[in-house]
């Protein structure tokens, strides 16, 4: 999800790009070629919610620049770099992902990172 000023900008959600079919219906061929979780994200039928959130608002027309991301996991390579061209200024995530590169380069950008989890566990929440 993009917010910006407390609005919520634009959504997204992980799966097959309209029209067709997920990878749970026709089986999918990362896992068919034993390729572990976090690699080759290239083969994969599917968007990442943050791909999706960035392609809604740009088929809607709404600027996300110096927006925040909410997602679920810390973004992988992929994503990592369509954030930065978008000019998003942070991201919040609840875990985390093996992607060092995306670290690095989210780092590098300038562009805030919040792990949500760990500030759960600080504040006493589960």
């Amino acid at each position: 999800m993009l917010v910006k000023d407390k609005k919520i900008l634009a959504t997204g959600y992980n799966g097959a790009p309209s029209r067709l079919e997920h990878c749970l219906e026709i089986g999918c061929l990362r896992e068919k070629q034993g390729i572990p979780s976090g690699e080759r994200h290239e083969l994969c039928r599917g968007l990442h919610a943050e791909q999706n959130a960035i392609i809604q608002a740009a088929y809607h027309g709404v600027e996300i620049r110096e927006a925040t991301l909410y997602c679920t996991n810390h973004p992988c390579i992929i994503c990592s770099k369509m954030i930065i061209n978008a000019g998003i200024q942070k991201v919040v995530f609840e875990a985390g992902y093996a992607d060092a590169l995306a670290i690095k380069m989210l780092k590098e950008s300038g562009i805030k990172t919040e792990d949500f989890s760990k500030k759960r566990r600080v504040e006493g929440r589960k």
